[in-house]
């Protein structure tokens, strides 16, 4: 039955046409923004579980921007420290020498007060912004690595590692005097234990940096793969999706096509009354 009021022809290709129309629409919208989930409406476990591991990434990168930091002055403490040792052994070499008969106690020591001076000089530089882990006693310093997630709780992870005491080091070698010394002996015995607290600082300062660096390669390698498992969730697949599009761009066409032959079916009644 043929009707001018109802076009069910029209009202299915328009229906149709407004499918087609939607679908083409979420799909420029996913080219344009390269996201297949932009909400939780879209999917809500995927959006709720790519949102957890974004912040997860974020989180581990301004972790490992705080340990770069942290890095540096152990760097640089280690610097000083290796100085330190350096000047040490100098200054055992020098006292060694003097234990001969014969020498000049005055130069000897003259050289001895400038090696202790330019120790002072080390220690004194051997701090990263202000942060000083050379010239103090010794103390135990945490450092946040990470976060450890357990569900919806996380809590953070930490290392520790002792700062080192150059300035007692440096004290106790100032003291050595060669020339009012009655047993020179025993000032080789001093130097050389200084020499090795020296040795041990600077060994502990460079086994804490190889951990900080190692810690900061693992949170660059983690929150690369933590970035790779949002993308393969949430981004669009861009060749999937241009040839969607051109799919849905035939198919307005032809859906528009079809929509103008079904409103042209009620003309026909006219010549039903010629």
């Amino acid at each position: 039955m043929a009707s001018i009021l109802t076009n069910s022809s029209a009202m299915v290709a328009l229906a149709t046409l407004n499918d087609i129309n939607r679908g083409l629409n979420e799909t420029q919208n996913r080219v344009s923004s390269g996201l297949a989930i932009r909400s939780g409406k879209e999917n809500a476990a995927y959006f709720a579980i790519s949102e957890t591991m974004k912040g997860d990434s974020g989180m581990f990168k301004a972790i490992n921007e705080g340990m770069t930091a942290t890095k540096n002055s152990v760097a640089t403490a280690r610097l000083g420290a290796e100085t330190v040792s350096d000047l040490a052994q100098q200054i055992v070499e020098r006292i060694a020498f003097a234990q001969s008969n014969g020498i000049d106690k005055d130069a000897v020591q003259t050289e001895l007060d400038a090696l202790v001076n330019n120790m002072q000089s080390a220690i004194d530089q051997a701090t990263f912004n202000g942060d000083d882990l050379v010239s103090g006693a010794a103390a135990s310093v945490s450092v946040v690595t990470g976060i450890s997630r357990a569900g919806p709780t996380f809590a953070t992870t930490t290392i520790s590692f002792t700062s080192v005491d150059l300035q007692t080091i440096q004290t106790n070698l100032a003291a050595i005097d060669l020339v009012a010394s009655i047993d020179l002996e025993a000032d080789l015995v001093t130097a050389e234990a200084e020499l090795q607290n020296a040795i041990a600082a600077a060994t502990s300062l460079g086994v804490t940096e190889n951990t900080l660096e190692g810690q900061m390669q693992f949170l660059d390698s983690l929150t690369d793969t933590l970035d790779s498992g949002v993308s393969s969730m949430v981004d669009a697949d861009m060749e999937e999706e241009a040839a969607r599009l051109q799919a849905y761009q035939v198919q307005q066409q032809l859906a528009t096509q079809s929509l103008s032959i079904a409103n042209q079916s009620p003309q026909n009644i006219l010549s039903l009354f010629r």
